[in-house]
């Protein structure tokens, strides 16, 4: 991300973090409070539980901005990381988590490092900032994509997919009267796609 020149300059800082098209990526280190490690690893297990959660999944479905994270607990049980991949703006990215159930969990797992605020906390976002660190390098496997999109994609595919497993459309496929639409390179591609 990059500041905008001249008069239009914007009044917000930079975010550290790098971006790949659409794609940003997040990077928190933090210091485990001393002893709370095992609470931690309690707390992660429980998230990781949670995911399975339909209100996680609803949450994280509703924002539609989030493509992976992942906690870690390192250096002998005294660091821990969070990271994610995630669209828009870095902003928009945790007001919206503070927002949903996620936000909760979220608090949960960082009251175990030290000097955090609070997701909903004033201060929250200055204390992510303090504890962010950009890759060396970020790469993204469809930078164009956002998840909106991967998720439109996915009911599209969905959608065609049914479509294909119909005696109908076998029925048009071998109907002499679509042979001109059936030959074209862009139904061809379609097919090949569809069955690939």
């Amino acid at each position: 991300m990059t500041a905008t020149t001249g008069a239009a300059r914007s009044a917000r800082p930079e975010r550290p973090g790098r971006s790949d098209g659409v794609c940003s990526e997040f990077t928190v280190f933090t210091k485990i409070k001393p002893g709370e490690a095992d609470a931690l690893r309690e707390d992660l297990a429980r998230l990781s539980d949670a995911a399975d959660d339909e209100k996680v999944h609803a949450a994280v479905h509703q924002i539609g901005t989030l493509h992976d994270a992942r906690h870690v607990i390192f250096d002998d049980d005294t660091r821990f990381m969070f990271a994610s991949v995630f669209d828009g703006s870095w902003d928009t990215y945790i007001d919206d988590f503070a927002k949903t159930v996620v936000g909760a969990r979220f608090d949960q797992v960082f009251s175990h490092s030290e000097g955090f605020p609070g997701v909903t906390d004033p201060g929250a976002k200055d204390w992510f900032l303090a504890h962010q660190e950009a890759a060396g390098v970020f790469v993204s496997a469809y930078p164009d994509l956002t998840v909106q999109q991967i998720y439109k994609d996915q009911r599209v595919d969905e959608a065609f997919q049914a479509v294909l497993d119909t005696p109908e459309f076998r029925a048009a496929l071998d109907n002499p009267a679509n042979a001109e639409l059936v030959a074209t390179p862009a139904f061809q591609k379609l097919l090949e796609e569809a069955s690939a």
